[in-house]
């Protein structure tokens, strides 16, 4: 009996073996492709790549632009179970009604996006309800965690990441990165054995010519001059006048760069290069260095006003206040309208346009931003009988505030026009410099020697006697110059009595600027004068800067308060 189970069980096992020796051919030789490839797609994975956008930085490598992490739900028509319980509060975290929600989701499909890119705590309780049909993916939102700040230069991409505005826009194609495929082998925990593959890539950063502090201070004066002026709008730039670096770029009103979709077009228009106005007594600069590189006057060339009135084509152009015989040096100083359209008139309407194109009036500056416009002048040939009265102060000619910044930095500089930019260097993921703008482009127009005496000219305007004494600072000298100008009346198409801009513009400390700025104030009420509404702009901002830049204190000056506005 033992021996016959002996039998039985030995016959069993070698039955046995030669099924598991036949499996196993089967499966080694008959279907080895078939098992194959089962075996690599549960351990070969096809990846999405994940693009992300470089980062934007200030000048110091604070954060302006960076990437986070955000869930995005989709929804698979075809496992999607409707409870309306749930369907509301999934509707209320969304911010949508529920109608509007069941209408994305087709009949036929496997995919639709619900929501893109949710606040971190929405998308953990939109998990938390479970609903079938719903799943999440990851992707990289574009976070702005400076807000508002430097608004206009950094500009906004939208919720696929594509550029909208300012830098994003200018320089999408170095930000951006393009997405695609990776194969990766993957264990069974899902950690990737490949070595060496990267299943996200990046784009290249940008590091500004902007400082987070300059840019901080600039705004906070000018956000105060439009609440005490009751201003519509305002512009403020700080650049370096040798090399063309914006500093501080800002504009009012602004708007929040993570919501930038919903800003209107007030708030996301760059003035400091988009909007042009008549520049009024700021353009003086251009009878001021024309006749002085012509050599038709002399710091002490006099000059008979005491008319107080010019007529130029049958219409008479008056100063705000009479004066005697001035020097040329007085009439930039106390700003006064006859005497420069004397000096206009000695200067000629051939070489005033020569020389106003020179300082790149009617031209774009060539900033790295979109938008620029040029402004115009007129040529010579197109000139009215009035004209050459109302060029020399600023009138029939329209410009942006950084078309006139760039012409002040020429006499700031020694007689260079310069390209400004916002962007100071590209720099790969690898920390590779990509480009660099540090050194850009510079035109030689005036000579130096006409830019000296024109400095120290434009030094006697914050002195005493001078229209733009509010923006001297005690211890640095301000050269610079004030402007007051009537806009034009879009309905009569004539000046308005009622509206004005005022602005000032300059440089210091005067012999070895660190800065150059100009502060335009658009329609302020209660004044309307540039040495009384955007001058102290000027000085504030000038005082706190030169503190942070640490530029040494000169030698102190007595600063009388007599004030003479214009």
């Amino acid at each position: 009996m033992n021996k016959k189970r002996a039998v039985i069980l030995n016959t069993v096992i070698i039955f046995s073996f030669f099924i598991v020796i036949f499996r196993l051919v089967d499966l080694m030789i008959f279907d080895h492709k078939i098992l194959a490839n089962s075996a690599k797609k549960q351990y070969i994975k096809v990846e999405d790549i994940q693009a992300r956008r470089g980062i934007i930085v200030d000048r110091r490598g604070r954060e302006f632009a960076l990437n986070l992490d955000f869930d995005s739900v989709y929804c698979d028509p075809q496992n999607f179970i409707r409870e309306n319980e749930k369907l509301g509060i999934l509707a209320s975290l969304m911010n949508q009604k529920p109608e509007a929600i069941l209408a994305k989701i087709p009949e036929q499909g496997r995919f639709v996006w619900l929501g893109r890119k949710i606040e971190p705590e929405k998308a953990e309780k939109i998990k938390e309800l479970k609903i079938n049909g719903l799943g999440f993916l990851t992707e990289a939102k574009r976070y702005y965690p400076k807000s508002n700040l430097a608004s206009h230069v950094i500009g906004f991409v939208g919720v696929d990441n594509q550029s909208l505005e300012g830098i994003e826009l200018k320089y999408d194609k170095y930000l951006k990165a393009n997405g695609g495929k990776v194969i990766v082998e993957r264990d069974a925990g899902g950690r990737i054995l490949s070595s060496g593959v990267n299943t996200e890539i990046k784009g290249n950063n940008i590091i500004l010519t902007i400082d987070e502090v300059l840019q901080r201070i600039v705004e906070k004066e000018l956000d105060k001059a439009m609440s005490k002026w009751r201003a519509v709008a305002g512009s403020v730039i700080m650049m370096d006048p040798f090399n063309g670096e914006i500093l501080a770029l800002a504009n009012m009103p602004d708007y929040d760069l993570n919501k930038g979709s919903s800003a209107n077009a007030s708030e996301r228009r760059n003035r400091a290069i988009t909007d042009c106005y008549e520049p009024g007594s700021t353009f003086k600069i251009v009878i001021g260095v024309g006749a002085i590189e012509e050599k038709i006057v002399k710091p002490n060339s006099l000059f008979d006003v005491s008319r107080g009135g010019i007529e130029v084509g049958g219409k008479t152009i008056r100063d705000v206040h009479k004066y005697g015989v001035l020097t040329f040096k007085e009439v930039i100083q106390k700003s006064s309208n006859v005497g420069s359209i004397m000096v206009g008139m000695r200067l000629g309407k051939e070489r005033l346009y020569k020389y106003a194109k020179l300082l790149g009036i009617g031209e774009k500056t060539g900033i790295d931003l979109p938008g620029e416009v040029s402004g115009w002048i007129r040529p010579p040939e197109k000139w009215s009988a009035t004209s050459i009265g109302a060029i020399p102060i600023g009138q029939e000619v329209a410009v942006t505030p950084l078309q006139m910044l760039r012409a002040y930095s020429a006499v700031a500089n020694g007689g260079f026009l310069i390209t400004p930019h916002v962007v100071k260097e590209i720099i790969s993921p690898e920390g590779r410099i990509i480009a660099s703008f540090n050194d850009t482009e510079k035109i030689r127009i005036i000579s130096s020697k006409t830019a000296e005496t024109f400095r120290e000219i434009l030094k006697s305007v914050t002195e005493e006697g001078g229209t733009g004494t509010l923006a001297s600072i005690d211890g640095n000298d301000v050269a610079g110059k004030t402007g007051t100008a009537q806009m034009i009346n879009p309905v009569t198409k004539r000046y308005s009595k009622e509206k004005y801009v005022s602005s000032f513009v300059g440089f210091v400390p005067a012999n070895n600027p660190r800065i150059a700025m100009i502060v335009v104030v658009y329609e302020p009420k209660g004044q309307i004068y540039g040495g009384t509404v955007a001058a102290p702009v000027f000085r504030d901002i000038a005082n706190q800067a030169l503190s942070y830049l640490n530029v040494p204190i000169e030698e102190k000056q007595n600063k009388p308060d007599i004030l003479v506005m214009r």
